[in-house]
């Protein structure tokens, strides 16, 4: 019987949910919706000191935006201490690891020396064969496991390829601190062990983990899990990203009006493609999806290619949908009437807005109960002159009887001839009064969408100051 897929996510509650980490998110999510399998979410919280509940709650509601849920309850990392202590103590009393005393002078030595002859490891395995004397037991010890002195350690990368590691670069690594907390490198792979994940889908600067963690494995005896590395994501400048650099926390392109849907499909072609397509329903994406398409190279955030797909996945959204994001952004309940005003506008303002925000700030004059509020700078554009066109203005729009985008564009026709003005001197006037500022609509539209009524009420408002 074929074994069934498990993948895993596995970040750490001690920042936002990063950009990079999404699209090792979504990877995960795919390959095993690809293969009928299951995705575990992991929150790897050993370290109390820098988890933190409003990152893992950050995470979490990144997690839900994106709509890449997990299967099962959530596994926390913390909770299963004990375990990883056990294994750290069976490999000990195996003979697969040992006890090392080593004080901080004496590994500072070791990494000053391995400097200068230019080692990758550093520790001697001074306590690999030595047993303490009764000085030495004063110091509390960590446990380093054995690792093989001579050949190397083949890793099967599903997208590097084959990856051999020589032995003598693994060095004996720590699995259990002094204070008897584990290292990561001995609790994920025991999670990983634990709950049967067979696919590990992770950045690539995981890939020498994955030949210390391959040491425990098979020091186990456990099956070890299949491994891809993806290059991780740059910087437009070519530098590595930062899980510290909040610009590139989910929340904050969430909070910017970008669309879960074009932060997926953007993630999905950053680094990896199918043929020339461009734009992805989440069913094609687990239907195209294989990890051997995945890119070697890293790749680079390109902010204006972000936007030309968030544009596009604007643009073909419903009427509805739109509705219903505005009103989640702005965090209120928009009245029937104002939903059948914004439906007057919205196919014109879709076309100037590239995310979610510009297309709010074009409509968030249908939004207000009252008229706006006009600032100084605004304020002294209203001069007589143009206070005075309003009042004209006023008289010929209040004689209107029918209300359609064409009779508006043929109200600003006849008046801008009868008045011999350009359209601009009654515009934008018109847009401060109506707006508060000058948004950048069409000046038909935006008048069709608010309504006669209001826009008289606006005028009127402004007209008896």
């Amino acid at each position: 019987m074929k074994e069934k897929v498990v993948t895993r996510f596995a970040p750490s509650p001690t920042g936002n949910l990063h950009i990079g980490g999404c699209r090792t998110l979504l990877y995960n999510w795919l390959f095993a919706k690809k293969h009928n399998g299951k995705l575990i979410l992991r929150i790897e919280d050993t370290d109390q000191k820098r988890s933190s509940d409003a990152a893992l709650q950050n995470i979490l509601e990144g997690i839900s935006w994106l709509g890449l849920n997990w299967d099962n309850e959530i596994v926390y990392q913390s909770n299963n201490i004990k375990r990883h202590k056990e294994i750290a103590l069976r490999l000990l009393e195996e003979g697969k690891a040992y006890k090392c005393y080593c004080t901080e002078v004496e590994l500072l030595e070791m990494r000053e020396e391995a400097i200068k002859k230019k080692k990758s490891s550093f520790y001697n395995n001074k306590w690999r064969d030595q047993e303490p004397k009764e000085e030495d037991i004063k110091i509390k010890p960590v446990i380093r496991i054995k690792t093989p002195l001579n050949g190397s350690t083949l890793i099967n990368d599903s997208v590097q390829g084959p990856v051999q590691f020589e032995n003598e670069d693994l060095d004996d690594f720590i699995i259990l601190r002094s204070d008897e907390s584990p290292t990561y490198l001995l609790a994920s792979a025991v999670d990983d062990h634990d709950m049967g994940v067979t696919n590990i889908i992770r950045g690539d600067d995981h890939l020498n983990n994955a030949a210390r963690q391959y040491q425990i494995f098979k020091a186990m005896n456990w099956k070890i899990p299949e491994y891809g590395h993806i290059p991780l994501i740059h910087s437009s400048d070519g530098a590595k990203l930062s899980k510290r650099d909040g610009a590139l926390s989910v929340s904050d392109y969430r909070s910017a009006g970008f669309l879960s849907k074009a932060i997926l499909n953007y993630l999905l072609r950053l680094g990896w493609s199918y043929g020339d397509k461009e734009y992805f329903s989440k069913d094609e994406m687990i239907k195209y999806f294989n990890v051997k398409n995945i890119h070697k190279s890293p790749a680079r955030l390109d902010d204006k290619k972000l936007l030309s797909i968030n544009s596009y996945y604007l643009n073909a959204e419903s009427e509805e949908a739109i509705i219903e994001m505005i009103s989640e952004s702005k965090g209120i309940k928009i009245s029937e009437g104002i939903r059948e005003k914004i439906k007057l506008i919205l196919e014109h303002v879709k076309t100037k807005a590239k995310t979610l925000n510009e297309l709010i700030e074009l409509i968030e004059y249908l939004l207000l109960e009252h008229p706006p509020i006009i600032s100084g700078a605004m304020n002294e554009i209203l001069n007589p002159e143009k206070i005075e066109l309003l009042g004209l203005f006023h008289r010929d729009l209040s004689r209107i009887t029918n209300w359609s985008i064409t009779d508006v564009a043929n109200l600003f026709e006849k008046f801008t001839n009868e008045n011999d003005i350009k359209l601009i001197d009654i515009a934008k006037p018109l847009r401060i009064v109506l707006t508060g500022y000058i948004v950048p609509t069409g000046i038909y539209e935006l008048v069709y969408a608010l309504g006669k009524k209001d826009t008289l009420t606006r005028i009127s408002e402004q007209l008896s100051k």
